[in-house]
Protein backbone atom coordinates (compact mmCIF):
# COMPACT_ATOMS: atom_id res chain seq x y z
CA UNK A 1 0.00 0.00 0.00
CA UNK A 2 1.78 3.61 -1.16
CA UNK A 3 1.33 6.53 1.17
CA UNK A 4 0.35 9.35 -0.28
CA UNK A 5 2.41 12.62 1.53
CA UNK A 6 0.70 16.11 1.35
CA UNK A 7 1.85 19.55 2.24
CA UNK A 8 -0.14 21.25 4.40
CA UNK A 9 -0.94 24.68 3.14
CA UNK A 10 -0.43 27.62 5.72
CA UNK A 11 -3.03 29.91 6.22
CA UNK A 12 -1.82 33.14 6.49
CA UNK A 13 -5.32 35.05 6.20
CA UNK A 14 -6.31 34.76 9.65
CA UNK A 15 -2.37 36.01 10.69
CA UNK A 16 -2.26 39.23 8.32
CA UNK A 17 -4.95 41.11 9.87
CA UNK A 18 -3.90 40.86 13.35
CA UNK A 19 0.18 41.43 12.52
CA UNK A 20 -1.20 44.50 9.93
CA UNK A 21 -3.22 46.06 13.43
CA UNK A 22 -0.34 45.62 15.51
CA UNK A 23 1.93 47.44 13.12
CA UNK A 24 -0.29 50.22 12.46
CA UNK A 25 -1.30 50.44 16.12
CA UNK A 26 2.81 50.54 16.76
CA UNK A 27 3.40 53.39 14.00
CA UNK A 28 0.13 55.09 15.56
CA UNK A 29 1.82 55.37 19.16
CA UNK A 30 5.16 56.38 18.08
CA UNK A 31 3.64 59.26 15.78
CA UNK A 32 1.66 60.38 18.95
CA UNK A 33 4.14 60.33 21.22
CA UNK A 34 6.35 62.54 18.84
CA UNK A 35 3.63 65.08 18.16
CA UNK A 36 3.01 65.14 21.96
CA UNK A 37 6.96 65.81 22.39
CA UNK A 38 7.18 68.40 19.74
CA UNK A 39 3.42 70.09 21.37
CA UNK A 40 4.70 69.83 24.73
CA UNK A 41 8.59 70.84 24.04
CA UNK A 42 6.95 73.96 21.65
CA UNK A 43 4.24 75.50 24.22
CA UNK A 44 7.32 75.78 27.20
CA UNK A 45 9.23 77.58 24.54
CA UNK A 46 6.30 79.81 24.01
CA UNK A 47 5.92 80.14 28.38
CA UNK A 48 9.61 81.38 28.60
CA UNK A 49 9.48 83.52 25.16
CA UNK A 50 6.09 85.15 26.65
CA UNK A 51 7.98 85.69 30.35
CA UNK A 52 10.96 86.88 28.74
CA UNK A 53 8.61 89.95 27.08
CA UNK A 54 7.26 90.02 30.11
CA UNK A 55 10.21 91.10 31.70
CA UNK A 56 10.95 94.01 29.29
CA UNK A 57 8.21 95.65 30.39
CA UNK A 58 8.76 94.94 34.00
CA UNK A 59 12.37 96.58 33.84
CA UNK A 60 11.73 99.36 32.21
CA UNK A 61 9.40 99.97 35.07
CA UNK A 62 12.09 99.54 37.53
CA UNK A 63 14.32 101.90 35.42
CA UNK A 64 11.33 104.98 35.72
CA UNK A 65 11.19 103.78 40.04
CA UNK A 66 14.72 104.59 40.21
CA UNK A 67 13.92 108.04 38.91
CA UNK A 68 11.51 108.43 41.39
CA UNK A 69 12.81 106.81 44.61
CA UNK A 70 16.37 108.57 44.40
CA UNK A 71 15.94 112.32 44.48
CA UNK A 72 13.63 111.82 47.90
CA UNK A 73 15.22 110.41 50.84
CA UNK A 74 13.53 107.14 52.82
CA UNK A 75 11.19 107.42 49.66
CA UNK A 76 10.69 103.37 48.98
CA UNK A 77 9.17 101.40 46.28
CA UNK A 78 8.29 97.83 45.52
CA UNK A 79 7.99 96.14 42.15
CA UNK A 80 6.68 92.50 41.83
CA UNK A 81 7.23 90.11 38.99
CA UNK A 82 6.24 86.24 38.19
CA UNK A 83 8.56 84.21 36.85
CA UNK A 84 9.14 80.51 36.65
CA UNK A 85 12.76 80.09 34.62
CA UNK A 86 14.49 83.39 35.63
CA UNK A 87 15.58 85.64 38.16
CA UNK A 88 16.71 88.76 38.98
CA UNK A 89 20.26 89.56 40.25
CA UNK A 90 22.63 92.56 41.15
CA UNK A 91 25.92 93.05 39.38
CA UNK A 92 28.59 95.53 40.81
CA UNK A 93 29.36 95.95 36.96
CA UNK A 94 30.15 100.05 36.38
CA UNK A 95 32.15 102.53 37.31
CA UNK A 96 31.75 106.22 36.68
CA UNK A 97 34.69 108.93 37.12
CA UNK A 98 34.09 112.81 36.52
CA UNK A 99 37.02 115.05 35.46
CA UNK A 100 37.10 118.83 35.35
CA UNK A 101 38.77 121.55 33.93
CA UNK A 102 39.11 124.67 36.36
CA UNK A 103 41.16 128.24 35.57
CA UNK A 104 44.08 126.64 37.29
CA UNK A 105 43.94 123.03 37.08
CA UNK A 106 43.29 119.81 33.95
CA UNK A 107 42.08 116.89 34.36
CA UNK A 108 41.22 116.83 38.44
CA UNK A 109 39.23 114.31 39.24
CA UNK A 110 35.73 115.61 40.52
CA UNK A 111 34.00 112.12 41.48
CA UNK A 112 34.34 108.60 41.11
CA UNK A 113 32.02 105.67 42.47
CA UNK A 114 31.06 101.96 41.20
CA UNK A 115 27.21 101.01 41.28
CA UNK A 116 25.38 98.08 40.91
CA UNK A 117 23.43 96.90 37.55
CA UNK A 118 19.78 95.06 37.78
CA UNK A 119 19.77 91.82 35.96
CA UNK A 120 16.98 89.33 34.82
CA UNK A 121 18.48 86.24 33.78
CA UNK A 122 16.85 83.59 32.04
CA UNK A 123 19.11 80.25 31.22
CA UNK A 124 19.26 79.86 27.52
CA UNK A 125 18.07 76.03 28.00
CA UNK A 126 14.96 77.43 28.85
CA UNK A 127 14.92 80.32 25.95
CA UNK A 128 17.70 82.05 23.74
CA UNK A 129 17.80 84.82 21.04
CA UNK A 130 21.37 84.11 20.05
CA UNK A 131 24.83 85.03 20.98
CA UNK A 132 26.09 88.90 20.68
CA UNK A 133 22.08 89.71 20.53
CA UNK A 134 21.56 93.37 22.09
CA UNK A 135 18.79 95.04 21.73
CA UNK A 136 18.16 98.30 23.26
CA UNK A 137 14.74 99.13 25.05
CA UNK A 138 14.77 102.64 27.26
CA UNK A 139 15.12 105.13 26.00
CA UNK A 140 14.75 104.65 22.24
CA UNK A 141 17.61 106.54 21.07
CA UNK A 142 20.57 107.86 22.39
CA UNK A 143 22.27 105.35 23.72
CA UNK A 144 24.86 106.82 25.34
CA UNK A 145 25.51 106.85 29.56
CA UNK A 146 25.73 110.82 29.76
CA UNK A 147 21.97 111.85 28.94
CA UNK A 148 20.61 115.57 27.97
CA UNK A 149 17.20 117.01 29.14
CA UNK A 150 14.89 117.49 31.79
CA UNK A 151 13.02 114.35 30.54
CA UNK A 152 16.55 112.40 30.13
CA UNK A 153 15.88 108.75 32.40
CA UNK A 154 18.45 107.89 34.96
CA UNK A 155 18.42 104.58 33.99
CA UNK A 156 19.11 102.60 30.95
CA UNK A 157 17.32 99.11 29.81
CA UNK A 158 17.89 96.73 27.32
CA UNK A 159 18.50 93.21 26.71
CA UNK A 160 21.47 91.25 26.18
CA UNK A 161 22.99 87.67 25.28
CA UNK A 162 26.29 87.33 25.30
CA UNK A 163 28.38 83.99 26.07
CA UNK A 164 30.23 82.38 27.75
CA UNK A 165 30.24 84.14 30.66
CA UNK A 166 31.59 83.68 33.99
CA UNK A 167 28.61 83.17 36.13
CA UNK A 168 26.25 81.27 33.40
CA UNK A 169 24.78 81.35 30.21
CA UNK A 170 22.05 83.56 30.36
CA UNK A 171 19.82 85.83 27.79
CA UNK A 172 19.01 89.12 29.85
CA UNK A 173 17.35 92.21 30.69
CA UNK A 174 19.79 94.46 32.42
CA UNK A 175 18.54 97.98 33.63
CA UNK A 176 22.04 100.30 34.50
CA UNK A 177 22.02 103.72 36.38
CA UNK A 178 22.90 106.50 33.92
CA UNK A 179 23.53 110.03 34.17
CA UNK A 180 21.03 112.71 33.46
CA UNK A 181 22.38 116.25 32.28
CA UNK A 182 20.36 119.48 32.67
CA UNK A 183 22.08 122.75 31.20
CA UNK A 184 20.46 126.27 32.98
CA UNK A 185 21.15 129.58 33.69
CA UNK A 186 20.26 131.61 36.92
CA UNK A 187 21.00 135.19 37.13
CA UNK A 188 24.17 135.65 34.86
CA UNK A 189 25.52 131.56 35.89
CA UNK A 190 25.35 129.07 33.82
CA UNK A 191 24.86 125.90 35.39
CA UNK A 192 25.31 121.90 34.38
CA UNK A 193 23.85 119.68 36.61
CA UNK A 194 24.88 116.29 36.78
CA UNK A 195 21.91 113.53 38.31
CA UNK A 196 23.71 109.94 39.13
CA UNK A 197 21.95 107.07 40.89
CA UNK A 198 24.43 104.42 42.68
CA UNK A 199 22.44 101.32 43.44
CA UNK A 200 23.94 99.81 46.79
CA UNK A 201 22.87 96.17 47.11
CA UNK A 202 20.51 95.62 49.81
CA UNK A 203 18.89 92.57 51.95
CA UNK A 204 18.25 89.97 49.33
CA UNK A 205 16.25 87.09 51.39
CA UNK A 206 14.10 86.56 48.15
CA UNK A 207 11.25 84.93 50.30
CA UNK A 208 9.11 86.41 47.06
CA UNK A 209 9.57 87.53 43.34
CA UNK A 210 10.05 91.30 44.03
CA UNK A 211 12.53 94.55 44.30
CA UNK A 212 12.08 97.26 46.52
CA UNK A 213 14.09 100.30 46.46
CA UNK A 214 15.09 102.67 49.04
CA UNK A 215 16.20 106.36 48.43
CA UNK A 216 19.12 105.95 51.59
CA UNK A 217 20.89 109.02 50.63
CA UNK A 218 22.00 112.83 48.46
CA UNK A 219 24.59 114.36 48.04
CA UNK A 220 26.11 117.31 46.50
CA UNK A 221 29.07 118.57 44.90
CA UNK A 222 29.53 121.39 43.11
CA UNK A 223 32.75 123.12 41.44
CA UNK A 224 33.48 126.11 38.97
CA UNK A 225 34.90 124.30 35.75
CA UNK A 226 35.71 125.23 32.12
CA UNK A 227 35.52 121.55 31.22
CA UNK A 228 34.03 118.29 32.06
CA UNK A 229 34.98 114.73 31.23
CA UNK A 230 33.00 111.41 31.78
CA UNK A 231 34.31 108.16 31.56
CA UNK A 232 33.12 104.67 32.36
CA UNK A 233 34.63 101.53 33.06
CA UNK A 234 34.00 98.13 33.61
CA UNK A 235 35.16 96.65 37.02
CA UNK A 236 33.60 92.77 36.80
CA UNK A 237 35.15 90.49 34.56
CA UNK A 238 33.09 89.52 31.38
CA UNK A 239 30.74 92.57 31.78
CA UNK A 240 32.68 95.23 29.73
CA UNK A 241 31.59 97.64 26.37
CA UNK A 242 30.76 94.62 24.31
CA UNK A 243 28.14 93.58 26.73
CA UNK A 244 26.82 97.45 27.85
CA UNK A 245 27.12 97.99 24.42
CA UNK A 246 28.03 101.79 25.00
CA UNK A 247 28.98 103.73 21.70
CA UNK A 248 31.83 105.36 23.97
CA UNK A 249 32.80 105.09 27.35
CA UNK A 250 34.08 108.54 27.36
CA UNK A 251 31.80 112.01 27.05
CA UNK A 252 33.39 115.59 26.92
CA UNK A 253 31.30 118.43 27.71
CA UNK A 254 33.36 121.85 26.79
CA UNK A 255 31.18 125.19 28.31
CA UNK A 256 31.79 128.27 26.11
CA UNK A 257 32.19 130.21 29.26
CA UNK A 258 33.05 129.09 32.96
CA UNK A 259 30.50 127.19 34.23
CA UNK A 260 29.22 126.07 37.84
CA UNK A 261 29.06 122.28 37.68
CA UNK A 262 26.61 120.66 40.43
CA UNK A 263 26.91 116.98 40.96
CA UNK A 264 23.62 115.22 42.66
CA UNK A 265 23.86 111.68 43.65
CA UNK A 266 21.20 109.13 44.50
CA UNK A 267 22.12 106.35 46.61
CA UNK A 268 19.56 103.93 46.28
CA UNK A 269 19.54 100.42 48.51
CA UNK A 270 18.15 97.57 46.14
CA UNK A 271 16.69 94.53 48.28
CA UNK A 272 15.42 91.35 46.55
CA UNK A 273 12.21 89.37 48.25
CA UNK A 274 11.47 91.46 51.33
CA UNK A 275 8.19 92.03 50.60
CA UNK A 276 5.49 89.49 49.78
Amino acid sequence: MAWKWTKKRRNNKAVSPAISTVIITGVMVSLITVAFSFASNFLLLRMAESEFNSSKQFMQTLGLQIDDVAWVIGRTETARYSSKYGDIALKTALNYTIYINTTTQSNLKFYTSTTNIICFNMPVQHYSVGNSYFELLYPSSNVSFLLSGASAPVARVFAVEKLPMADGSFVRVVVTPTIRMLNLTIGSTRYIRLYLPILAEGEAPKHSQSVTFTSESISKTGDTVTGIKVEVDFPLAGFDNLFFNFPDTEESISPTEETVLELYVGGVDVALGVHA
